[in-house]
Formats: structure tokens, sequence, C-alpha cells
């Protein structure tokens, strides 16, 4: 998949009906759809490097952008959460208020716990010609191509727990549960996903799988509260 420009075209076989893809709501724990990611020519999401943009950091940082704080915050911040938006890049969401920002490669920000590493969010996008998310392909199909195809790396086994689709002010999301899982390591996360301004924008948030059941609602928020704004 080029990183210049994103435009999928799905197998002419649904992956839907290979794999047995349900689209339903998110619920604790369900039976997972496992996708083996074992070709070579699979790309790390990791792998990829681009240079960081400037970050505008909370409530203090917004009213200096002159944008009222009331129109970025319509829905306001979750209690123990802040909220990080990027006006330049046309994105936001909230994050836990107690983790820091910290850079992680080929993402445009990122925040992590401050004692669990692997504990983080970030947000990455590259171009595409596409304008809307559901132009990329159902969401039964569209999200095991990507977790295979870009997501997992190939000596990961990956799962799909959950898939669920939400428009927010006119605007399409797509969010789903997985989990990543090595020889010695395994770890679980939320992705959304969303077109706009000519991007297609992904927000990941995980934990390692042994602390998931403990963090899951917690990082849910954080999945849930991710919005595009025009630019």
């Amino acid at each position: 998949m080029a990183v210049s420009s994103l435009s999928l075209t799905l197998p002419s076989t649904s992956l839907s009906k290979r794999l047995n893809v349900a689209h339903s709501k998110f619920t604790p724990k369900p039976s997972a759809i496992n996708i083996n990611a074992c070709s070579s020519d699979l790309a790390s999401e990791e792998e990829r490097s681009s240079k960081r943009r400037p970050l505008l950091l909370g409530v203090g940082a917004l009213a200096l952008s002159l944008l009222p704080v009331n129109f970025v915050l319509a829905e306001g911040t979750p209690a123990n959460y802040d909220s990080f938006t990027d006006l330049s890049d046309g994105y936001s969401y909230v994050y836990p208020s107690d983790w820091r920002d910290f850079d992680y490669r080929g993402h445009d920000s990122a925040f992590k716990d401050r004692y669990l590493q692997l504990q983080n969010v970030r947000v990455s996008f590259i171009p595409t010609d596409k304008s809307d998310i559901h132009d990329m392909g159902p969401i039964n199909e569209l999200v095991p191509y990507l977790l295979k195809k870009v997501l997992a790396t190939p000596t990961q086994v990956a799962d799909i727990f959950d898939m669920q689709e939400r428009t927010i002010d006119g605007k399409n999301y797509y969010t789903f549960e997985y989990t990543l899982t090595s020889r010695n390591f395994s770890r679980a996360a939320f992705a959304t996903i969303a077109v706009a301004n000519g991007r297609y924008y992904t927000l990941i948030v995980g934990a390692n799988e042994r602390r998931w059941r403990r963090v899951r609602d917690k990082l849910k928020v954080v999945a849930d509260s991710f919005r595009v704004l025009d630019i």
C-alpha cells in the first residue's frame, strides 16, 4: 500500500465472507475473528516515519488559538481527561489527564501513561483521494483488510473483537477493537478511522493485553472522542 496516497481496492472475494466478520455493537470480550498476518509483504504502521507537527495542548492552548473553546469542546471534556486539538491538521480527541505527550515514530501526536509506556494513544494520517470512510468500503470488509495489511506485522496474529460505525456532525467514523499477538507479547487496542480534508486519519489507543480488562472502558472513551475538523 503506497504511503503517498490511500486508494484501496478490496479483493473481489469478500473478506467478510472468508473471515466470517460480523458487524455488531461493542461488548466485553466476545469471540474473536482471527487473521493470521504472515505474508512478507505486510507493512507495519509503526515503521512509517513522518515529521511530527506542532501540537496544541489543553484548554489554555485552545484559548491562544483564537478559536472559542466551546466550539472545539462542544461535547465537553470528561472528568479525569484532557483535550487535544490540532487545528492545522484537523482533528481532536481526549486522553487521560495523567498521561504525557511523547514522540511516536510516524505519528502526528501521541500521549502515554507516565509509568506504563505501552499504554498510549497516537494519531497518524496519510493523503487519500477519498472523501468519506464509506468510500473505502463497508466496515466488515475494510477493517479486516486494514488490520492485516497495515496494522499487523508479518510475525503477528490479529484478532478482531468488535466493530462499530458512527455519524457525528455529518462525518462518519469506524471504530474497532482488536489484539495483535506475537510469540512473546500481546497488545489490545481500539482504533478509530475517518476520512476528511483529503486525509485518512487513524487514532489507536491500547495497552498490554494483560491489563486490558482494567483499562478497556477508560481507553474506549479516548477512541470514541476522536473527531475530524474542517480545515
